[in-house]
């Protein structure tokens, strides 16, 4: 797609989307249509600037805070070089080396660490019931110490993975697509495969496959959740997606076949993840402190996957995609069956033809976060867009 700043510019000013200024992310389906391509809009705006080696900084200084309750490479880094790219230094918050070892309540932790911050993102995604309920009183708390006058300002929270929603992946999922078929016109009642699949590892977060599920189906597509039974994702973000197709005029199914999603899909995205049922005994388990009854439900876990390693991306299941020519899509880091584990979710060779449609869907998640911060920082961000290419400020001298 070809397409100038001033192109994007005027899109975003014909969007209703002020009511992201001073907001937080949290969901993708608590944002309006508009809001959504509000932020694709600035995501490619952001991305033409810095390949035409033009300054996307709207700040002269200021702190971009992360905290990382579970591992991560792709969103660790994305997040700062977001945060960097509009101008912000990076601290993260490492909570062992922090006074909340001590006791600290999560109200005055978010304000001490936000006297000059302007966002905040969080990822905690290894407990149901948990993740998104702590990022919501972090926002909360620093959104009461700047109407209390605290806060000079009130820093952002984008959700960098919680238990229910994945929004950073899933909107940089959304917007590989959207380049991909060469616009969001072209989506309408395309097929996508959403499928469990088969992983030597247990406990992997729920919250990918409902962000998936939970986004695509509001672009008319036909989105098919495929996974074994007894590896259901959460009743309510079914619903919501369930709500989306009606509305968008797309479809929404679920089925226990793997082969039946594959069939004739113009997208497939396998990935493993563990069951709601089980991700809330874990919870509970961790809550207890119960250590014996953690390792026995992994054995047990790994036991259930291992029932299912018929559930993976191979070159046969390839075959029963669109003229055999799917999107393969993953988030990242897949099992590769016979490079990174015995048997896993996807097959060397189909995983080794698509890895340069992989990285580039990995790379829009930068700009998609920071698309999330400056819609949430900038109050007429077409204005700012159009002042960005007019000041013409080179990133770096050739």
């Amino acid at each position: 797609m070809s397409i100038s700043i001033e192109q994007l510019a005027d899109k975003l000013a014909g969007l209703d989307a002020g009511k992201m200024y001073q907001n937080d992310f949290f969901f993708t389906w608590e944002k309006s249509d508009d809001e959504l391509q509000a932020v694709f809009a600035v995501a490619d705006a952001l991305r033409l600037l810095r390949e035409n080696n033009i300054s996307p900084r709207i700040f002269d200084s200021g702190l971009a805070v992360s905290l990382f309750r579970d591992n991560s490479t792709r969103t660790r880094f994305s997040f700062n070089s977001a945060a960097n790219l509009l101008g912000l230094t990076v601290q993260d918050l490492d909570e062992g080396k922090s006074q909340i070892a001590h006791g600290e309540t999560v109200r005055e932790t978010a304000n001490m660490i936000s006297f000059m911050a302007d966002v905040i993102g969080i990822r905690d995604d290894m407990y149901i019931g948990k993740g998104n309920a702590y990022m919501r009183e972090v926002a909360n708390a620093v959104r009461q110490g700047y109407e209390e006058g605290v806060l000079e300002q009130r820093p952002t929270l984008v959700n960098l993975q919680c238990d229910v929603d994945h929004p950073t992946q899933a909107m940089a999922d959304m917007l590989h697509i959207i380049h991909h078929f060469g616009g969001v016109e072209n989506l309408k009642g395309k097929k996508l495969a959403m499928s469990w699949a088969y992983s030597p590892s247990y406990g992997k977060p729920l919250s990918v496959p409902q962000g998936v599920i939970g986004l695509m189906t509001r672009f008319g597509m036909d989105v098919c959740l495929a996974h074994p039974e007894g590896y259901e994702v959460m009743g309510e973000v079914e619903a919501v997606a369930a709500a989306n197709a009606a509305k968008s005029g797309g479809r929404f199914s679920r089925t226990n076949d793997m082969r039946e999603a594959f069939n004739d899909a113009d997208i497939v995205y396998p990935k493993s993840w563990a069951s709601y049922a089980a991700m809330e005994k874990r919870t509970d388990l961790y809550g207890n402190g119960d250590d014996a009854g953690i390792k026995a439900l992994e054995k047990e876990l790994l036991a259930q996957n291992a029932d299912h390693r018929d559930w993976a991306c191979t070159e046969e299941m390839m075959k029963l995609s669109k003229e055999g020519k799917a999107l393969y899509m993953h988030c990242l880091p897949a099992d590769i069956s016979g490079v990174s584990c015995e048997m896993g979710e996807v097959d060397a060779s189909v995983f080794s033809r698509y890895r340069e449609p992989l990285y580039r869907q990995a790379g829009f998640k930068p700009y998609i976060i920071a698309a999330m911060i400056f819609l949430a920082k900038c109050e007429d961000p077409a204005a700012m867009l159009r002042f960005l290419a007019e000041r013409g400020q080179a990133r770096w001298v050739k």
